[in-house]
């Protein structure tokens, strides 16, 4: 009765107002505490984002020139800290739980887009498991990923939403890897055929788990989830097999009492799946898995730059000469080394095709460092989808370097994969690829050197762009991994391949007025006309096309010119694929001998290149340095190049100048025009077959000479010639050193001075403009002093 008598009139209301604003404060308060949790979850995140900064914070300058030199400190800040953690290199981690993970493996090319299911199991980061472990466990996995595309995100704890766009070659985990021993199955063959089980053990990263599940998650409906793995176990098209004794027949999966998601998960653990469909897209895959966990602390882990120990320098100079860089650091630095994702961030978003043509990887070496030979292979196993990397040749060309005959036999024999090639006699680079190729099987023909490493992503794109149009040559970005301290350093993305006179190549950036028009991309194939040589994939059946490498050609120098004109002129183009990344030692030298002078065999080569591929223009390639080449090398019989340039209908050298690289200078003469003689004031003639002088007038043809890159002075087919001391017009031909003048020399700017002559000896003209002769040199006299209408070139 109380109660109700304070409950009464204002008391109610009082009373109300009260226990609202209990209700109240208990809600703030849950919203303070929310809202704190919120604001401390971002404090962490960012607090995360600041130690392990981005690529380009911790990769700050670009090279222009990849022999440019680098500030090693500020490529990579703080790099002598060799225990820095691996989210620190690379980009963000995705969040997991601590507990560390196992996956299996597997790639669908549905409408999932090349996605791989990743089934976390904890385990120890130390410790392997055998792949015969509790089946009931990992279809219970199973499940809860099923459960977690169907919405139900809370039966797999492991793993959150986002993405990571990079792969980051770090922390390994269980995982079938593309350097273990494999076969390969061709497309829409079914499961009956073989089916391979794995015993082995094996890690990869978890970053690459995650990211590859998380897309599973994003993109795949229910029903595609719940069916996922009978797809597969219907549809295989790369597997991988260690030991024939495991290997289990498919009428045994299709037995009814046996428990098919059971034998999908130890399909899944044996292999890395992959369904091909044409016409299907997915994301670039960004590989790197490895056999065994990697060691952070390694020397040169993560690209960075290694140092020689104060105790060890003399012996690292000593071995210099090994390979022309620094083979000790080499040899400390892990085979199977993580290195930095230098892509532009672009990539990793980038769709390719999922039925794109496999590729035989050829390697040629000579007493290559072993060192650098193995890491270059597996790169291209680490980091290569195992469904198109359909093998690994290594032409060896006559080594004599002991570890690389039996030794290098017993290594590789792990990798069925790989195949050794071993020429018996020494025959250069240009014929060991030309072997190479011939017993290549891949669809696509990828040619590298044996001191490179190749970045994650490297290979699909370079296919890609094959598979839109077989006539496509494309290029890798070609980084640096210095020959000093084996440092991995990016490049500037808009560097292109191109010449210069006489025939020297050089790597040059894309005009920034090129840039602005055509709106570039960072992420944008780059045409390029010429390419280095040393790394490229090219369509096998194109190669054979255009003749493959010109086989008169002698061990090393001038094919990648050869090739790279034959590409363009003959119906092809050249890019470099920015998303493509391989790192290459650039050496100062040739560790190996060539079986003649190196010299006199590249300018042999470059002149067999001219004579075929470069119409009038060779003119130049002579006249810049080779005009010797004429009468001392003997080129070889060019009669199968000439005949094969008009089967393939070739366009002209003149074409190439203007349709892909116009911005060379080329002139056809070094200067042109009426001759004026300063001491006469009148122009030298020849008419009906007589010199003369008279008065300029430019309508007169009899008055036009040309001043040749071969430094003759010819009108139409004849050239000035010295005869005694008088002076005749005879047929000219370019092999006779007698018709060779110097004009605009240092030191008589304005004579014409003959070449080769024991004493100076110049042209003059008669006092009365009479008569021309050869005669003593004088600075001074104006008689001898000659001027062109035109000049191109000094």
């Amino acid at each position: 009765m109380r109660l109700r008598k304070y409950l009464r009139g204002n008391g109610r209301v009082l009373a109300f107002v009260f226990i609202a604003s209990v209700i109240w404060l208990f809600f703030d308060i849950a919203a303070l505490r929310i809202s704190m949790n919120e604001a401390n979850q971002d404090l962490k995140e960012r607090e995360i984002v600041l130690k392990q900064g981005r690529r380009k914070d911790n990769v700050e300058h670009v090279f222009k020139n990849p022999l440019q030199k680098v500030n090693k400190r500020d490529l990579f800040k703080n790099s002598n800290r060799f225990e820095r953690k691996v989210d620190q290199v690379y980009r963000k981690w995705p969040k997991v739980r601590p507990e560390n993970q196992t996956k299996v493996n597997l790639i669908v090319n549905s409408n999932v887009k090349g996605t791989i299911i990743s089934i976390p199991e904890k385990i120890n980061q130390s410790k392997t498991v055998d792949i015969y472990g509790n089946v009931n466990s990992i279809t219970a996995k199973i499940n809860k990923i099923k459960a977690a595309v169907n919405g139900q995100t809370e039966a797999n704890p492991y793993v959150r939403a986002h993405l990571l766009t990079k792969a980051l070659p770090a922390v390994h985990h269980k995982i079938h890897p593309s350097v273990l021993k494999e076969e390969s199955v061709k497309k829409g063959h079914h499961i009956n055929d073989t089916l391979a089980m794995l015993q082995n053990e094996v890690h990869a990263d978890v970053s690459l788990q995650n990211n590859l599940i998380n897309e599973l998650l994003k993109t795949v409906d229910s029903d595609k989830a719940n069916n996922i793995l009978d797809y597969t176990v219907k549809h295989v098209s790369t597997f991988n097999k260690t030991k024939p004794d495991i290997i289990k027949n498919l009428s045994e999966l299709k037995d009814p009492a046996r428990n098919p998601a059971e034998e999908a998960v130890r399909v899944l653990h044996s292999t890395s799946v992959q369904v091909r469909r044409s016409g299907g897209h997915h994301k670039v895959m960004a590989l790197d898995v490895t056999d065994r966990p990697r060691d952070p602390r390694a020397v040169g882990q993560f690209g960075q730059p290694a140092s020689v120990p104060r105790d060890k320098e003399l012996e690292s100079r000593r071995r210099w000469s090994e390979g022309f860089f620094n083979v000790f650091l080499s040899e400390q630095i892990p085979i199977d080394r993580a290195i930095p994702d230098t892509r532009p961030q672009i990539c990793s978003e980038n769709l390719v095709h999922d039925d794109l043509p496999s590729t035989s990887v050829i390697f040629c070496f000579v007493d290559e460092v072993w060192s650098t030979l193995l890491r270059s292979v597996h790169s291209v196993l680490n980091r290569s989808p195992p469904h198109l990397l359909k093998e690994i040749i290594l032409v060896d060309d006559c080594s004599t370097k002991d570890y690389l005959m039996e030794q290098l036999d017993v290594y590789m024999s792990q990798f069925p994969k790989v195949r050794i090639i071993r020429l018996k006699e020494r025959q250069g680079l240009i014929r060991a690829r030309i072997t190479g190729a011939a017993a290549a099987t891949g669809e696509v023909l990828t040619f590298l050197d044996s001191h490179i490493e190749c970045n994650v992503g490297w290979l699909e794109p370079l296919l890609e762009r094959i598979y839109l149009d077989h006539k496509k040559v494309v290029c890798p970005v070609i980084e640096v991994i210095s020959d000093k301290d084996m440092s991995y350093m990016l490049v500037d993305n808009f560097q292109r391949g191109i010449f210069r006179w006489p025939l020297v190549f050089g790597w040059s950036a894309l005009p920034q007025e090129y840039i602005r028009k055509n709106q570039v991309k960072d992420s944008d194939p780059i045409r390029c006309p010429v390419m280095a040589g040393g790394l490229f994939s090219i369509d096998k059946n194109y190669f054979y096309e255009l003749g493959a490498y010109d086989p008169g050609l002698d061990v090393w120098g001038g094919e990648n010119m050869e090739i790279s004109f034959k590409i363009w002129m003959c119906g092809g183009e050249i890019e470099i694929i920015p998303c493509s990344r391989v790192g290459h030692i650039f050496r100062g030298d040739n560790p190996y001998k060539f079986p003649k002078n190196r010299v006199k065999t590249v300018e042999r080569n470059l002149a067999r290149v001219a004579e075929v591929w470069l119409d009038e223009y060779k003119e130049l390639f002579y006249g810049h340095g080779y005009h010797h080449l004429l009468d001392k090398t003997e080129i070889g019989n060019l009669t199968e190049q000439i005949e094969l340039r008009k089967k393939l209908k070739c366009n002209s050298f003149k074409w190439y100048l203007e349709n892909v690289y116009p911005d060379l200078d080329a002139p056809l003469v070094k200067a042109e025009g009426l001759i004026f003689s300063v001491g006469t004031r009148k122009c030298l003639v020849f008419h009906r077959d007589i010199l003369f002088f008279d008065k300029c007038d430019l309508s007169n043809k009899s008055q036009h000479f040309s001043y040749t890159w071969l430094r003759m002075l010819r009108q139409n087919t004849s050239c000035l010639a010295p005869q005694e001391k008088k002076i005749i017009m005879e047929p000219c031909e370019s092999t006779k050193p007698h018709l060779r003048w110097i004009h605009k020399s240092k030191g008589l700017e304005e004579h014409v001075m003959l070449e080769g002559h024991s004493r100076s000896k110049c042209l003059e003209a008669g006092v009365k403009a009479d008569s021309i002769f050869l005669t003593d040199c004088d600075p001074v006299n104006n008689f001898q002093k000659w001027q062109f209408t035109h000049y191109y070139a000094e």
